[in-house]
């Protein structure tokens, strides 16, 4: 039988590889991006249905949420793909600094909206983390990054990284669905283009540092896929290894637990499920 797989951030980079993947093997793929010609393209390309959704708009996630309830009985995977890095402090219509939003707390409501449908078909759910988390550092109390210098945005960064992980391993504890997180290397993707130091990788190496998208999503694809992983639910992945590295934060109980209490209330949805 068809599985569907829904993946946020399918435009382009590995998301766009994960679902041309995953079509090949017979899934069909709900291909969930912000550009609206783009989206529309993969999905024609796979096959599969387009979702337009601005994760910089809350009110566009719950939108997401019931246009996929409404459109499949079945939802066998979600692949928290979807995210980035924005060079300059930006807050959102919703008051939340962007790269939270689009990176922890529009993740979060998406999964927590389509959970009775996950846990109806035992799906699986799968977010982009990255080796980033080792630099990054959660405050409850900071969230935003209001209270400390934005640097370029990369300690944010990392830090909603560190909440990409703590997120994954709560709702493995939380509930009984498979899920993990990975970090799928250093790939050649639009990830970064407005940050400076990027941009000067990309300059110095004429756009050859890192690996391909198609690499990258190898971890993606078979992580939703339906076989096996053979690992606690809630690892975290360096890439196809298990088990990567993470900062202390990111190993704290306590604070997952926290973290997803505080997320609950800063998106309007109870804690408990």
């Amino acid at each position: 039988m068809s599985r569907t797989i829904v993946i946020t951030g399918a435009s382009s980079g590995i998301g766009r590889e994960a679902a041309k993947t995953l079509a090949r093997g017979g899934d069909h793929v709900a291909v969930v991006g912000r550009n609206r010609q783009r989206t529309e393209a993969v999905a024609e390309e796979v096959g599969g249905r387009a979702f337009v959704a601005d994760f910089d708009r809350l009110d566009d996630v719950r939108s997401l949420a019931d246009r996929l309830l409404e459109a499949y009985p079945r939802i066998d995977g979600l692949a928290n793909n979807a995210g980035g890095m924005v060079g300059a402090h930006a807050i959102t219509a919703d008051g939340f600094e962007r790269t939270l939003q689009s990176n922890h707390l529009a993740p979060f409501l998406l999964t927590r909206l389509l959970l009775p449908r996950l846990l109806e078909s035992s799906g699986r759910v799968v977010s982009t983390a990255s080796t980033a988390n080792l630099m990054g550092h959660v405050r409850l109390d900071d969230l935003n990054w209001a209270k400390r210098p934005w640097l370029g945005g990369w300690r944010q960064y990392g830090t909603t990284k560190i909440e990409t992980i703590l997120f994954i391993r709560e709702l493995a504890r939380r509930t009984p669905l498979q899920a993990f997180s990975f970090h799928p290397g250093v790939v050649t993707t639009r990830f970064g283009q407005d940050s400076r130091a990027f941009r000067m990788v990309n300059l110095l190496t004429q756009g050859n540092y890192g690996i391909s998208a198609e690499a990258g999503s190898v971890p993606l694809t078979q992580l939703i896929g339906p076989t096996t992983v053979g690992v606690p639910s809630g690892t975290y992945f360096d890439q196809l290894k298990p088990f990567g590295r993470m900062s202390h934060q990111a190993k704290n109980d306590h604070l997952a637990e926290a973290l997803w209490e505080r997320t609950s209330e800063l998106v309007g949805l109870p804690a408990h499920l």
